[in-house]
């Protein structure tokens, strides 16, 4: 038998099969990790296919030399999964192989925990201790009585609490057995709720789960207010996967998958919940993973990884906060998330949810196609209203004389939250102290010295950072350049205004949510937990606040900076404005509070605000899509860009020439489907020493046909010492 293999390496030059002989002995089976000799070393590989001939010759055929694992880690449809993704993102195959298994799987880098038990064997239970105990021999003495009264007990616990040397004299002399025990490492395993009381759906909740489980391969957009117990529909839809003996993946935005989800999840499903996420130890991912693929867990939940979740049968697959940006992959292996979670479902005859408060402009746009079907919550559960938005002309504060960084609306509106004994949540999407470092006399930036992005100043340690690479340096004091004191700090970021709250309320408790304070595995529970004990009055945050949080006694919601991502050069710029917006405000009156919105602008006359204040999705949808229409921005067309990095600035901008001289002759041949076409320098021009080029093309029609000739000429110009991606409507243009 011959075992198609692919070999670990993530290489071009080495992306195709490589046939190996099975051996009579060896068990290799498709899906198997394996290995294999490779050149002159032993690498690790996968086995994607079985074959009786090969059409190499079989006596120069080399063999397999061991099975990794007891058994295959990939199944079929996953096998399925990769080429097609190697298809549609022009993937290497290895790359998308490692997407399905966890890293410390590869190398052996982790070990499966093992925790030894002892107990005393039956024949020195019944039989006198001073027959093979000495006379004075106090801790063997102690060791034995308490042995007698525990059936077993972990040998960690008895060498930590009796004499080591004694047990170890047992269990030589046979007086005691040890059994080993594989122990999962549980995540958050002290973040356990209570069980859960009978929850009644709502009407409109009950048609909603209702119409989804009434058919099946079907993709659904679940369209909901914040607040209208979207989770609870999903939990009802997990909970009818898991009664048809099915599994079910629930995928949940990085940003918003705190400790609160899954303790919500665990409350409902128990030991059937698995975690995936780059927050856990690796001891821990590698067992979560473990779980799902020998069936113990049948509920994945987790982050945009987790749609690659081992699990077989499934029944449902859902997409919460689906307009969410993490959940394209913007690093090598890029993909989209939605495409892969819809090829799972299609392969496994289930549906597919996607749920959001404010759906992307390209997934709401399929539910008019037809290609998504529509189900919608459009109010809060128990029908409570939606906050208030209060919008204030930052211009008038100027004009009034208030240089501050709070209106007197916010101001007046916090005092009066703190003084009647509510929470406030204030929302600025940038972190650190202040934005840049700037010299007043000649105008020199602070900028990192491997990337072309200024510096942030973060007071909390005195340093300016690169929020790019994360290279630290020291805060100016004086210009490189001019020799000048006359330093200026730029926009105010997260740590300035807890820093101002601290003045405005100093015998307050302000706490601060960004990327900065929940590096630590446990910090987001501690600052969550902190806030919802009412140990806090103010939560500062990023957008990290904005979303799946429930605090009762949040009545403000205070939005410092709304115009932030309004104006930035990226055609999705109003939709994520808008989003950001929606979210945020849907933090405030989520029970029986009512609930108030003060929106800090400077273009307080933009549509954005106009349907954000009225909660108007569809209006602001009919706007948006116009908009995109006319100028051929998707959905109305495909963005593709090949960008090209390398740390020879030259080798970059020649390579990007040839490539597009030679795609100019496929938009030639196709002028009326490609309606943009042009080449420059990356907005972020340099990262990590890195010069950055790209290619930026729109196409309306022949999207697929297209995409494969640009994938076929970019083959063409793979070079070692140069990084060349190609990405389809691209999350980020930077």
């Amino acid at each position: 038998m011959i075992a198609e293999v692919i070999v670990d390496i993530s290489n071009s030059e080495v992306d195709r099969v490589f046939d190996y002989k099975i051996d009579e002995h060896s068990s290799a089976d498709v899906g198997s990790r394996v290995l294999i000799p490779f050149g002159p070393k032993t690498q690790e590989g996968y086995v994607i296919a079985l074959k009786e001939k090969s059409d190499y010759d079989n006596g120069k055929l080399k063999s397999i030399l061991d099975v990794l694992d007891p058994v295959p880690v990939i199944g079929k449809e996953m096998l399925e999964l990769m080429h097609f993704m190697t298809k549609k993102y022009h993937l290497r195959k290895v790359d998308v192989l490692r997407l399905f298994i966890p890293s410390e799987l590869r190398g052996g880098r982790v070990k499966e925990l093992i925790k030894e038990y002892a107990s005393l064997t039956p024949e020195f239970r019944n039989r006198d201790p001073q027959e093979f105990i000495r006379k004075g021999a106090k801790a063997q003495s102690e060791l034995y009585e308490y042995l007698m009264e525990v059936e077993e007990e972990s040998v960690t616990f008895l060498n930590s609490n009796f004499s080591a040397s004694s047990l170890r004299n047992f269990i030589m002399r046979g007086i005691v057995s040890v059994r080993k025990v594989e122990v999962f490492r549980e995540p958050y395993k002290n973040n356990v709720a209570e069980k859960e009381k009978n929850i009644t759906l709502t009407p409109m909740q009950s048609d909603v789960v209702n119409e989804i489980t009434s058919t099946t391969n079907t993709p659904f957009l679940l369209h909901g207010v914040t607040g209208s117990g979207k989770t609870e529909v999903y939990m009802r839809l997990i909970s009818d996967a898991l009664a048809k003996n099915k599994t079910a993946i629930m995928l949940v935005p990085e940003i918003s998958l705190t400790p609160q989800v899954l303790r919500n999840f665990r409350a409902r499903f128990g030991d059937l919940v698995a975690l995936l996420h780059s927050g856990l130890s690796s001891g821990e991912r590698f067992d979560e993973w473990r779980r799902l693929l020998s069936g113990q867990a049948r509920v994945a939940v987790g982050a945009r990884s987790a749609v690659f979740a081992p699990v077989k049968d499934v029944g449902v697959i859902i997409i919460d906060e689906e307009h969410d940006g993490s959940y394209a992959s913007e690093s090598n292996p890029r993909y989209l998330t939605h495409d892969v979670a819809l090829f799972r479902a299609k392969a496994n005859e289930c549906n597919l949810v996607m749920g959001s408060a404010t759906p992307s402009i390209e997934s709401y746009y399929k539910t008019q196609t037809g290609e998504y079907r529509l189900v919608e919550l459009p109010q809060r559960v128990n029908k409570k209203p939606l906050p208030h938005i209060e919008v204030v002309n930052m211009c008038n504060e100027i004009y009034h004389g208030n240089n501050g960084l709070f209106s007197r609306a916010l101001e007046s509106k916090l005092r009066e939250c703190i003084e009647n004994g509510n929470q406030a949540m204030i929302f600025l999407n940038r972190r650190g102290y202040s934005s840049y470092m700037m010299c007043r006399s000649c105008g020199y930036v602070a900028k990192c010295s491997d990337c072309d992005v200024s510096l942030v100043y973060h007071k909390d340690d005195n340093a300016l950072k690169c929020h790019y690479c994360g290279l630290r340096f020291r805060p100016l004091t004086e210009c490189p350049e001019c020799k000048s004191k006359y330093i200026k700090q730029g926009y105010i970021g997260t740590q300035q205004v807890v820093e101002l709250l601290e003045k405005m309320f100093p015998t307050e408790t302000i706490l601060r949510m960004d990327n900065d304070t929940t590096r630590n595995k446990d910090a987001v529970v501690k600052i969550l937990e902190t806030f919802a004990q009412k140990k806090a009055s103010i939560l500062v945050g990023t957008q990290m606040i904005a979303k799946g949080h429930d605090f009762p006694d949040v009545t403000l919601v205070g939005i410092v900076d709304a115009d932030m991502s309004l104006h930035f050069s990226d055609f999705r710029a109003n939709e994520r404005t808008y989003q950001l917006i929606t979210q945020v405000a849907g933090r405030a009156g989520r029970e029986s509070k009512s609930g108030e919105v003060v929106l800090q602008t400077y273009s307080p006359r933009h549509y954005v605000y106009k349907y954000a204040v009225t909660n108007d999705y569809k209006g602001f949808y009919e706007k948006e899509s116009n908009l995109r229409e006319v100028t051929n921005y998707p959905p109305y067309s495909r963005i593709l860009r090949v960008l090209v990095s390398s740390e020879n600035e030259e080798l970059a901008i020649s390579t990007l020439k040839n490539i597009f001289t030679e795609i100019g002759e496929v938009v030639d041949a196709n002028k009326d489907s490609v309606v943009y076409y042009a080449a420059m320098k990356s907005p972020v021009k340099r990262i990590q020493t890195k010069h950055r080029v790209q290619l930026l093309m729109r196409i309306k029609d022949k999207r697929e046909e297209i995409t494969q000739q640009v994938y076929t000429i970019v083959d063409k110009y793979l070079n070692p010492k140069v990084s060349i991606f190609v990405e389809v409507n691209p999350n980020n243009l930077s």
